[in-house]
């Protein structure tokens, strides 16, 4: 899961993701990671925090990190927040079979970035909530 500054949205993602595949009882690894270094070691935004606890979900040991190259590598799916983040993820991507895993968490659509304004931290939560189970489905259909 991969946004800006990893503090907002991807932190959310992941910890969304995690709490669903718990839930079903599934071996996946999930992770997240910011396409600039602004945060580097930070806690997640409190107000993502909040949020994720208020929906039965603890972010709060998260700490935030820069993608790496070799993130590519080892991740099977790299889902990405908006636009300007899908395309500098994808400046990372050495060979086809890693822009293949490149993908919009929501596509052909964005989760909104909620770091200016508060109002957004609960629509985001939903939307990337609606989503991840979503992924999930799907994700579960692919390997049966």
């Amino acid at each position: 899961m991969v946004c800006l500054g990893n503090i907002c949205r991807s932190p959310l993602a992941e910890g969304i993701m995690q709490h669903l595949i718990n839930q079903e009882g599934l071996n996946w690894e999930v992770d997240s990671a910011g396409t600039a270094g602004y945060h580097i070691g930070a806690k997640p935004d409190y107000r993502s925090v909040a949020v994720a606890k208020k929906n039965g979900i603890d972010i709060s040991k998260q700490k935030a990190r820069k993608l790496e190259k070799a993130d590519l590598e080892i991740f099977d799916i790299i889902y990405v927040m908006d636009d300007s983040n899908y395309n500098n993820v994808l400046a990372l991507a050495k060979n086809k079979s890693e822009e293949y895993k490149i993908r919009l968490l929501i596509a052909n659509g964005i989760v909104p970035d909620p770091y200016y304004d508060d109002t957004l931290f609960e629509p985001v939560y939903d939307m990337i909530h609606t989503q991840c189970a979503k992924l999930i489905k799907s994700l579960k259909n692919e390997m049966d």
